[in-house]
């Protein structure tokens, strides 16, 4: 395939590099990486081992003593490079995405996008990183804050964004001056050794620091222990599943390390009498099916008002007849794979459970086999009729299926169903209705971190901070003021005066 050699990736792969070069470290195992598109064989990689991991994290340090000394516009100079590099890379990188993980082709090159944005947010802001100036209350003082790089940046991704939620974190972080190690999902490898060789191309040619960026492929279980552990790793950003993130969170914490956690999403839409249907159909079949339900912000629970319930299940009904299911590298195709059959397993098994409480499955729900699907990993879409209270509609199930849920009376009684789950990711209202709008986004509204009127739940911009409440772990990631995770804060007072008044108008004469 010509894009995987464009990307120079081998039929066998090493799995940690310093940005320069790669381990050959053989003895820890090899993971055969399969196409969840037609169940072939890409490629395979060899895992790092805790030594080679150490080895990485030593170069890292070394590099961040020099790099967090480049001014923030000479480093914001180097991630415009990488942006032009990934436009250079757009559509071999996408293809990849859309091959190894089984987006559509579409949302591949629209993920590697999402890089290019982030790369050029990244340089504005590398001109940006403010601090404050405040009001001394001594004379002849001033009172600043200012922030300082931070160090390591650890990033543990998912396999459902193999890039992007690495750029979101990599490229903030670089321009503040810290440095970075990447373990990706073992789902999704190839990903991310394409990204460390397209990012090569940039240290040679401005002779960067060997550490600056850092992959390692390795086992959960030994590398990624000894990463959340590492007290040279100061900040974790983890992607992943909440129980995952809550095993990280406890370890980090327990150093005193700090953490981004973007964890499960249990993302509802509301639809009020007042809801615009046209406008609000395509948001909602694109954030339950885009990804093949396997986004963070995939759209799980639509609660519809009852006197436009019936009209919306009918529209919905008709709307997932008409989808096009298949290889997702065909731009006609709506849906792809599931990324492996552990998922499809889940699919079923939680289409299975909303029987078993009562709900009703009223449409797809099934596997497809035959020419075409021979990977065992395409499933039909499933809807269904549900009570928000089931114990399979508080969970978050990584796969295609829509619950709809009636409510009555007024949104603020939708507003207790959308917000009665553990979660709080991604929210969203379509209504005409000003007062609905506005109390949707008030204090009394959605406790979510992405709170959205008349737009879907997925799909979130570079430019927002990324990230939601409760069991989806709080942290945030990307655009607004969440570059300052990625630094240290530090309070400045300088007395340029000739005596020495204490606050708080305190005397201590000696």
């Amino acid at each position: 395939m010509n894009f995987l050699t464009e990307l120079n990736i081998k039929d066998k792969n090493f799995g940690a590099s310093t940005g320069l070069e790669w381990n050959t470290t053989t003895d820890q195992g090899e993971i055969e990486i399969t196409s969840p598109v037609d169940g072939k064989k890409i490629a395979s990689v060899y895992l790092a081992s805790t030594a080679d991991y150490d080895k990485l994290v030593t170069t890292s340090q070394e590099a961040f003593k020099k790099w967090r000394l480049v001014p923030g516009p000479k480093r914001g100079e180097i991630v415009r490079q990488i942006g032009i590099q990934l436009r250079k890379y757009k559509d071999a990188l996408g293809t990849l995405v859309s091959y190894e993980m089984g987006k559509s082709l579409q949302e591949g090159k629209g993920e590697v996008q999402e890089m290019i944005d982030i790369c050029d947010f990244a340089v504005g802001q590398s001109r940006q990183l403010y601090g404050n100036t405040m009001a001394s209350e001594r004379e002849l003082h001033r009172m600043y804050d200012q922030y300082h790089p931070l160090g390591i940046v650890g990033t543990i991704s998912a396999f459902n964004f193999p890039v992007a939620v690495w750029s979101w974190n990599a490229m903030i972080a670089t321009v503040c001056g810290d440095t970075n190690l990447w373990k990706p999902s073992s789902k999704a490898p190839l990903c991310a050794i394409a990204v460390q060789n397209i990012l090569s191309e940039v240290i040679k040619d401005n002779k960067l620091p060997e550490g600056l960026f850092n992959l390692i492929v390795g086992r959960g279980s030994s590398v990624g222990e000894k990463m959340l552990n590492d007290k040279r790793v100061p900040l974790i950003s983890i992607t992943g599943s909440t129980k995952v993130g809550r095993h990280g969170a406890e370890v980090i914490a327990g150093r005193f390390g700090k953490s981004i956690l973007e964890l499960g999403g249990n993302n509802a839409i509301i639809l009020t009498p007042h809801a615009n249907l046209t406008m609000a159909l395509p948001a909602i079949v694109f954030g339950a099916v885009g990804t093949a339900g396997q986004r963070c912000t995939t759209t799980r629970r639509l609660i519809i008002h009852e006197s436009i319930y019936d009209n919306v299940k009918e529209a919905i009904v008709k709307a997932y007849g008409g989808l096009k299911i298949g290889n997702p590298l065909d731009e006609n195709n709506h849906v792809g794979p599931l990324i492996d059959k552990g998922a499809v397993e889940d699919f079923l098994n939680a289409l299975k459970k909303v029987q078993e409480e009562g709900g009703r499955v009223i449409c797809g729900g099934s596997v497809l086999e035959g020419e075409g699907f021979e990977s065992n990993c395409y499933v039909i879409p499933a809807v269904a009729e549900v009570e928000n209270s089931y114990e399979i509609v508080q969970e978050e199930t990584f796969a295609p299926i829509l619950y709809l849920i009636k409510y009555s009376g007024e949104v603020e009684n939708a507003l207790l169903l959308q917000n009665d789950v553990v979660q709080g990711l991604s929210s969203a209202i379509f209504t005409e209705n000003l007062g609905e709008a506005e109390l949707f986004l008030s204090a009394a509204g959605s406790d979510c971190g992405l709170a959205n009127v008349n737009i879907g739940t997925s799909g979130a911009e570079i430019g927002g901070a990324f990230g939601g409440e409760k069991e989806t772990g709080g942290g945030r990631e990307s655009g607004s003021d969440a570059w300052k995770a990625y630094m240290r804060r530090q309070t400045n007072t300088i007395n340029y005066g000739k005596t020495l008044p204490l606050a708080q108008g305190i005397k201590f004469d000696i």
